[in-house]
C-alpha cells in the first residue's frame, strides 16, 4: 500500500512539471509577411558619420523630408503618377534638407538623388529578409554619407515601419544561433524528462 501511495506521488509530480504546449505555429505564421511589395519607392538617408550629432541630424531631415513626401503620395494608388511627382519635386526636397541645415547652423554638404539603381544593404525585419540590391528610391546623402542609414517605404506608403531598425544579417545569424541553442537545450531536456520517467516506470513495474 505505501509503495503505491508514493507511486501516485510521484506520478502527479511527474504530470505537474510537465511544460504545456502552446499554439506558437499559428502566431508565427502570421509574422511571415512580406511587407514591402515588388513596385515600390523607397527613401534611404545616409549619415555623415555615427557621431551622435550626425544621427541627429540624419533624423532631422528624415522627419521633415517624410512628413512631406508622405502628403505628397497619400492621395495616389497609381505608382507611375507616384514617380512622376517625385522626380518633379526633388528640388523642393533639396530645399528641404537645406533648410534643416541652415537651421541646425550645419554647414554640410549634400546630395539628393532619386533613380532605380539605388544600392541597399540587406537587413532583417521581422521575420522577413530583405536582400541587398538596387532599388528605386529617392537617396540622401549627408556630408561623406559614412554614418549608419535610416529607410523605409514612400511608396505605398509604409514609413510608420521604421526598416532602418532592422537586424542586419550578422545580427540576424547570431539571432539563428542562439534559436538553434536553445532549442538543442530543451532537446537536451526532453530527453532526460524522458529518462527518469521510463526509469521509474521501469523500477515501480508499470506497462
Amino acid at each position: 500500500m505505501k509503495k503505491l501511495v508514493v507511486s501516485a506521488i510521484i506520478f502527479l509530480i511527474i504530470i505537474f512539471a510537465m511544460p504545456i504546449q502552446g499554439t506558437s505555429e499559428e502566431n508565427s505564421s502570421q509574422t511571415d509577411i512580406k511587407v514591402i511589395p515588388d513596385e515600390a519607392i523607397r527613401l534611404r538617408i545616409l549619415a555623415n558619420s555615427n557621431q551622435k550629432d550626425d544621427q541627429q541630424l540624419k533624423r532631422m531631415v528624415r522627419d521633415e523630408v517624410n512628413a512631406v513626401i508622405s502628403d505628397w503620395v497619400k492621395d495616389i494608388t497609381d505608382i507611375n503618377k507616384a514617380r512622376k511627382m517625385i522626380d518633379a519635386r526633388i528640388p523642393e526636397i533639396k530645399e528641404i534638407v537645406g533648410e534643416v541645415l541652415k537651421r541646425e547652423n550645419k554647414e554640410q554638404t549634400f546630395d539628393v538623388k532619386y533613380g532605380t539603381n539605388i544600392t541597399f544593404p540587406a537587413k532583417l525585419y521581422g521575420s522577413f529578409l530583405y536582400p541587398a540590391g538596387e532599388y528605386e528610391a529617392v537617396l540622401i546623402t549627408l556630408g561623406e554619407g559614412k554614418g549608419d542609414n535610416w529607410w523605409c517605404v514612400l511608396f505605398p506608403p509604409l514609413c510608420f515601419l521604421d526598416f532602418g531598425n532592422g537586424a542586419s544579417v550578422a545580427e540576424a545569424s547570431a539571432a539563428s544561433d542562439k534559436e538553434l541553442k536553445e532549442q538543442k537545450q530543451d532537446q537536451k531536456k526532453e530527453k532526460e524528462e524522458a529518462e527518469v520517467k521510463f526509469f521509474l516506470f521501469e523500477w515501480f513495474g508499470w506497462s
